[in-house]
């Protein structure tokens, strides 16, 4: 019988930050009304960078019509409708942080014809239109595979498109029951291929996968052209969700890392609290 990892190693401690940069950024967000995959997410590095007053954006409100099974966003097969001033919200804030880098992300809306593409759109645009100095970080959803979604954010030409690929292809049935590794691959190269976009995709380990199957995803992504990639320990967000199958050393991790250097990568974050958009500015 499986009993689980056990109890968390010491490497998987947090010490928390607070201060004045963590209010003023909880306030800002609140007085938005903004959504936060921080939050929405259970991020384990939240009060790390609400004190350096960076966040990542969550768009298109914080109800995904998607269940993956690590993940702690909410879920609901009808979500509320997009909110029309959210693109004004979301530059509003970036300005008011000062932000050189932000990052967007959003959940799943295949309530949409589009899939939220031209919600993405819009956002994009509107804050670069009060803060044309900023980068942006896409961290976005695989649009059901839908061409045109894709190319309409595309387009916009992002400083990094992210995608994640989350984990390796024999868990998609038990972890991403409603996506394709083949379709999350295809969003790596059609943004490499045919945007020169600088791309990236991120994964989580410790949900039963084998260090041979992560090296196998790692040598796939860059073969599909991804230029950047994020992988972390998986924790288990509540009792609902999948349980974790391992703590993954630092020393794993470390050896992640440098396979993902050997293979070209050319930025690489590899440890147990790295999150796709953890440390995101010194990668774009």
């Amino acid at each position: 019988m499986d009993t689980g990892p056990g109890k968390k190693p010491d490497w998987l401690k947090i010490r928390l930050a607070s201060g004045s940069s963590f209010a003023s950024t909880r306030a800002l967000l609140n007085r938005h009304s903004l959504n936060t995959v921080c939050r929405s997410a259970m991020c384990p590095n939240l009060h790390e960078c609400w004190s350096k007053g960076t966040a990542t954006f969550l768009l298109l409100g914080n109800l995904c019509t998607r269940s993956c099974r690590f993940c702690a966003v909410s879920t609901d097969r009808r979500p509320e409708p997009p909110d029309p001033e959210e693109p004004l919200k979301i530059a509003e804030a970036v300005r008011s942080m000062k932000l050189r880098h932000a990052v967007l992300t959003s959940v799943n809306r295949d309530d949409l014809s589009d899939g939220g593409a031209n919600n993405w759109v819009e956002i994009i645009r509107a804050i670069r239109a009060l803060n044309p100095s900023v980068s942006l970080e896409c961290l976005i959803p695989d649009f059901s595979g839908h061409e045109p979604s894709l190319d309409l954010v595309m387009a916009e030409a992002p400083e990094v498109l992210n995608h994640n690929i989350e984990t390796v292809p024999s868990l998609y049935a038990k972890v991403r029951p409603r996506a394709s590794f083949a379709r999350s691959l295809s969003v790596i190269d059609r943004a490499k291929r045919q945007f020169r976009l600088a791309t990236k995709s991120g994964m989580m380990v410790g949900m039963g996968e084998s260090p041979d199957e992560v090296e196998a995803v790692l040598l796939e992504l860059r073969r599909h052209g991804c230029d950047m990639v994020t992988i972390g320990q998986y924790l288990q967000p509540t009792a609902e969700h999948l349980p974790v199958s391992r703590y993954v050393t630092p020393d794993e991790f470390e050896r992640y890392r440098t396979i993902a250097l050997n293979a070209g990568f050319l930025h690489v974050q590899s440890g147990p609290f790295v999150r796709s958009s953890y440390h995101a500015e010194p990668l774009s």
